[in-house]
């Protein structure tokens, strides 16, 4: 009986969590962002007219890929951050990621994999819980074929 009773309550634990919980939707609350086909433009739909700095974000990618279908993105930010948001300017359209940050949350060490179809560019912002937004790119080859050479 107890067994019953301890199972009962936590499903209606976890009944309440997600009431308590939001994130900002950015595919419906944003949707040019998803549609843009340069990285500016998708960064502009996302976050307006803004002016990144160049610090407080690092990207790690593998100097090439081998495989355009699964190349790793760790995002690391020094900063703390309300967002952060991943382009790239390889595929049709530019935005890859959006992620809103928890407020507990000092910094951010996150990994994901994206796909690539060609060579380019990765582009990370962040928008910081000071009012400013900070920005980082880099180069990533990818070898056609799936051979690195």
């Amino acid at each position: 009986m107890e067994r019953r009773k301890f199972l009962g309550l936590s499903l209606a634990a976890v009944a309440l969590v997600p009431a308590s919980v939001s994130a900002f939707d950015f595919r419906k609350d944003k949707p040019d962002t998803w549609k843009a086909h340069k990285v500016d433009e998708a960064i502009k739909a996302l976050y307006g007219d803004i002016k990144p700095e160049e610090s407080g974000l690092s990207i790690n990618v593998p100097k090439i890929a081998s495989n355009g279908g699964a190349i790793p993105v760790g995002m690391k930010s020094d900063v703390q951050l309300k967002s952060l948001a991943l382009f790239q300017d390889s595929n049709p359209e530019a935005a890859v990621a959006a992620f809103t940050i928890p407020a507990d949350v000092k910094t951010v060490n996150y990994m994901t994999k994206i796909k690539m179809a060609k060579s380019g560019e990765i582009t990370l912002v962040g928008e910081g819980t000071d009012g400013k937004f900070y920005k980082v790119s880099k180069k990533l080859d990818v070898a056609l074929g799936g051979c690195e050479g």
